[in-house]
């Protein structure tokens, strides 16, 4: 009994025991462990709903973020996100190249310990967002390549203490950079490039003293580069490349020792090297491309051993290239075209040996080429413009050193000598251009050779001999330019194998024979000339298939026969087929006989000699009558002319009267407010940037703000709210114009065409009785005013500004007629010229807004200043085509060189320019011919054939006239190098 209650004792004490042990565990779990509900710490739901939030507002074409789910317990598996491991909260967002668009949602800032923000490569939209840098501890953002616009906010950077990388790159940022970003005293990269940046640079960021990196080019910053950059010296690249930056390279730069990238190109700087810049030994990377420095290059240059590109191309730097740039043997790219560089290269830059590139173009370099031009390893070449007159080519035919070469334009020089003969040795060329020389002899026949060539231009030398048939193997070729030589025999039937040719020009020439119909297989041609030789036979029929033609000129050559119908020839030039009398067809108003007429056999007992003489009498007085009849005619015509003239201007006026005033009075509101199918408030449209005028639209149509008048309407000024001028063309012909749908097709196709020689068109106005055009702002005035008005006398164009206008006049009419439009109305009210001396021609493709391209209409309405009319408009019956504008060229020319307007009245007589220099020029007193206000000083070789190019442009007789492109070709042949012409500026 007792051992059983030992038993029972003996079990409650372990009992109570094992009790006591589950009862001490449990305390020291409660004491000792936290608590379960850290699994489910409500800042995990933080991090998902702002990520959420996020993307709601985007749109996702890829799906990218597929796998961000709402339901999710935690984002750290999402794509694009990563989290700290110890915290498990976001740290990374990075979803670059995601295509994702819409706003930066501020969902973003519910992302507390969120350290990279990256969403580079999308297509964000809409502005940043004040406090976006107030998410948490952010070390990096990155919202380049996207879309976004606004202006970067002023205290954005107020919260920035942890921020190293920002960088908005490549947006549509504009406004200025804000002085706030000085106060981010951790920053080591800065890239707000390519935006719209404006204003001066803070000089607050010269105190960032970690600052490696700085990245504001190409934007519209202004003003001088601030002083002290010699506190960044950890700064490793500088790119303030592309702004409007004026004065001259902080001294202090030289002191930031770690330098490997420096880029000022395409600013307004100027003055000299700076000398400090010698110590920056690190430098690899030297770009002063496109300024206004000047003086030489600085013999230290050579001590820049790292320096692997250096571009200090179109200042003005001068002197001989200095020999210790020999010294820089890591250098792999070196342009120094565009400058005025005298003498020749240093033989000491043999030592290059790692030089791939290089471009001299465009200075007053000359004598022979040293041989190290040719040595192994060079990629590309170019000596264009210079004075070279080496006359002995290196022997190419036994050298291996050429085989990299894939560049070489040695154009616009004084060469001499034959090609070549091994010219096929340089088998990885790609483009060969020696145009513009005194290279004679034949092509040889090792050009077949070269299968990657894709450029071929041997054009305005003294070639003869034929075209060979080996060019069959040059597959690679895209243009081959070889007018203005003296190229005989056949079209080679083998270029049909040439399957790449886009460009082919052989005109003034002297081949022969038929064109072969082979070169219809050419499907990819679209720029064909054959004028100026002596082909003969028809035109082959299948040329109609090219595609892709757009030009194609065989004028003045001995072709026959029936022009081929179809495709671009329903549309071809008059001009193109001109000057083959036995060409027929629609084009050339010549209908093709269907039957051939039979042989005139002569009686050889009549008297010859006294028949001609009758006939030629006969004949004279046929062309005297026909003279009298068109003589007439045109006095009628100029006469109903003048008659419509007023009767339109009235009714015009009157009704103008009364349609535009809910245009002028409208209460000072802006029209970019108003609601679009009002059509009493009418539509506002600007091709780019800010649609609202600063001082409203009622300010637009005052006499105050009138700056001219011409045949299709009155021109005002007015600004725009983003601060630039803009002139505004109040058309006055809108009985002629066109209905909405049709006007504003043809505005819109106006404003696409966009050339350095044309005002540009930046928007319009549009109601059912008042347009408007809305233009660029030229404040510098018209050419007529420059040429003739009172104050002219105070700055006299000089010659070389007066050739300048002349070529880019010429520049900008091609164009025009290369996109098969005519101007009609050419004259200098309609010629303005920009700071740079640069012509831009207005009104351009103006008449497609008329219903009809009447003659009477187009001489009497638009074509009213006197002299500048091409002859044709009083001819009904002749076709009115782009020689028109090559007429009114050619009295422009005349105008720009005599400094005399196209048709002046003395006292007891009237002088007609274009017949006054031809008599003149006859005389040989050139020097009468020329602007007295230049007392000489001008260049008599370029003088003369200018103003013979003149009275060309201005023959009486349409198909005399040159085309534009002919005439462009012919002023840069006839333009002399710049040597010695520092006084004609």
């Amino acid at each position: 009994m007792k051992s059983s209650t030992d038993a029972l004792l003996h079990l409650d004490i372990t009992l109570m025991k094992q009790v006591q042990v589950i009862l001490l565990l449990s305390l020291s779990l409660v004491l000792f462990c936290p608590p379960l509900v850290i699994s489910i710490d409500p800042s995990f739901n933080d991090d998902v709903l702002g990520l959420i939030m996020f993307k709601a507002g985007l749109e996702d074409p890829k799906g990218k973020l597929s796998t961000w789910n709402e339901d999710d317990y935690s984002p750290c598996n999402w794509v694009g996100v990563k989290c700290d491991p110890e915290t498990n909260r976001v740290s990374s967002l990075v979803l670059d190249g995601f295509s994702l668009s819409g706003h930066i949602d501020r969902g973003l800032l519910r992302l507390q310990f969120l350290q990279i923000l990256s969403l580079s490569r999308n297509n964000f939209t809409g502005t940043i967002a004040p406090d976006l840098l107030s998410v948490g501890g952010l070390q990096v953002v990155d919202l380049s390549e996207n879309n976004l616009s606004g202006s970067v906010p002023n205290g954005i950077f107020q919260q920035c203490w942890s921020l190293r990388v920002v960088s908005f790159a490549n947006n549509n940022l504009t406004g200025k950079i804000p002085d706030s970003l000085s106060s981010c005293y951790s920053l080591e990269v800065v890239n707000f490039s390519s935006n719209q940046l404006h204003g001066e640079l803070p000089s607050g960021i010269w105190f960032l003293r970690g600052l490696q990196s700085i990245d504001v080019s190409n934007n519209l910053l202004e003003g001088e580069i601030p002083d002290g950059i010699q506190n960044l010296y950890e700064l490793r690249e500088l790119r303030l490349g592309r702004n409007h930056f004026t004065g001259r390279i902080p001294e202090g730069i030289g002191d930031c020792l770690l330098l490997k990238l420096v880029d000022f190109s395409g600013n307004s700087l100027s003055g000299r090297f700076p000398e400090s810049m010698q110590k920056l030994t690190s430098c690899s990377f030297l770009s002063l491309q496109g300024n206004s420095f000047t003086g030489g290059i600085p013999h230290w240059i050579g001590e820049l051993k790292n320096l692997e590109m250096l571009d200090l191309s179109a200042n003005k730097f001068s002197g001989w290239i200095p020999k210790s740039i020999g010294n820089l043997d890591l250098l792999s790219r070196l342009n120094l075209s565009r400058n005025e560089f005298t003498g020749n290269l240093p033989e000491l830059m043999v030592n290059c040996i790692k030089l791939l590139t290089l471009d001299i173009s465009h200075n007053h370099l000359g004598g022979h080429l040293p041989s190290w031009i040719f040595r192994m390893g060079l990629q590309s070449v170019s000596l264009l413009g210079n004075r070279f007159s080496e006359s002995n080519y290196p022997s190419l035919s036994i050298s291996v050193s050429f085989h990299g070469l894939q560049v070489l334009d040695l154009s616009s020089n004084a060469f001499s000598g034959q090609l070549p003969a091994g010219i096929g040795g340089l088998s990885s060329l790609q483009v060969l251009n020696l145009s513009t020389n005194n290279i004679s002899g034949s092509i040889p026949v090792s050009i077949g050779e070269l299968k990657s060539l894709y450029i071929l231009d041997l054009s305005y030398n003294k070639i003869n001999g034929s075209i060979p048939s080996e060019i069959e193997g040059a597959i690679s070729l895209s243009e081959m330019r070889l007018q203005k030589n003296f190229i005989g025999g056949r079209v080679p039937a083998k270029i049909e194998k040439c399957s790449e040719l886009t460009y082919l020009n052989l005109s003034h020439n002297k081949l022969i024979g038929s064109i072969p119909s082979a070169i219809a297989n050419l499907t990819n041609l679209q720029y064909v000339d054959f004028s100026w030789n002596e082909l003969s036979g028809s035109l082959p029929k299948e040329l109609t298939n090219l595609s892709h033609l757009f030009s194609f000129n065989v004028s003045y050559n001995r072709l026959q026969g029936e022009l081929p119908v179809g495709g671009f020839f329903n549309t071809i030039s008059p001009s193109s087929v001109s000057g083959n009398p036995l060409l027929c067809g629609s084009v050339v108003n010549h209908s093709c006989p269907s039957v051939h007429p039979k042989p005139i056999v002569l009686n050889p007992n009549s008297s010859y000699s006294n028949s001609g003489s009758s006939l030629k009498n006969h004949r004279h007085k046929i062309m005297l009558s026909i003279s009298v009849l068109i003589a007439i005619g045109a006095a009628v015509f100029i006469v109903i002319g003048v008659v419509i003239v007023t009767v339109l201007n009235i009714h015009v006026r009157s009704s103008m009267s009364l349609s535009a005033a809910p245009f002028v009075l409208s209460g000072g509101e802006d029209y970019s407010g108003s609601p679009p199918n009002d059509p009493n408030n009418g539509k506002l449209v600007m091709f780019s940037g800010d649609a609202e005028f600063a001082d409203g639209a009622h300010h637009l149509l005052n006499k105050e703000t009138e700056i001219g008048r011409g045949g299709f309407g009155v021109v005002y000024c007015t600004v725009l709210k983003d601060g630039h001028y803009v002139a505004i063309k109040k058309l006055t012909m809108s009985t002629l114009t066109k209905s909405q749908e049709d006007f504003e097709r043809e505005v819109k196709m106006l404003g696409k065409i966009k050339h350095q020689n044309l005002v540009a068109l930046e928007g319009y106005y549009w109601t059912p009785s008042l347009q408007l055009l809305i233009y660029e702002y030229l404040a510098r005035g018209s050419l007529q005013k420059l040429l003739h008005d009172d104050d002219s006398c105070k700055n006299v164009l000089s010659w070389r500004q007066r050739f300048k206008i002349i070529h880019g006049m010429a520049k900008g009419l091609a164009y025009l007629h290369r996109m098969e439009l005519i101007h009609y109305n050419l004259k200098s009210t309609n010629v303005f010229i920009d700071c740079s001396d640069e012509p831009k021609i207005g009104d351009s493709g103006l008449v497609r807004l008329l219903p009809m391209l009447d003659p009477c209409v187009l001489s009497s309405k638009i074509q009213s200043a006197l002299g500048y009319m091409a002859p044709e408009f009083a001819c009904r019956t002749v076709k009115i085509t782009e020689k028109c504008d090559i007429y009114s060229f050619g009295i422009l020319i005349l105008e720009v060189v005599t400094g005399k307007r196209p048709v002046e009245y003395m006292e007891d007589d009237v002088v007609v320019l274009c017949d006054k220099v031809r008599s003149t020029l006859d005389d040989g007193k050139v020097e009468q011919c020329v602007d007295e206000k230049l007392k000489g000083n001008f260049a008599a070789e370029e003088a003369i054939p200018v103003i013979k190019l003149g009275l060309v442009c201005a023959s009486q007789v349409p198909s005399n006239r040159p085309d534009m492109a002919e005439v462009v070709n012919i002023l840069e042949l006839v333009q002399c190098p710049s040597e010695g012409q520092e006084e004609l500026q």
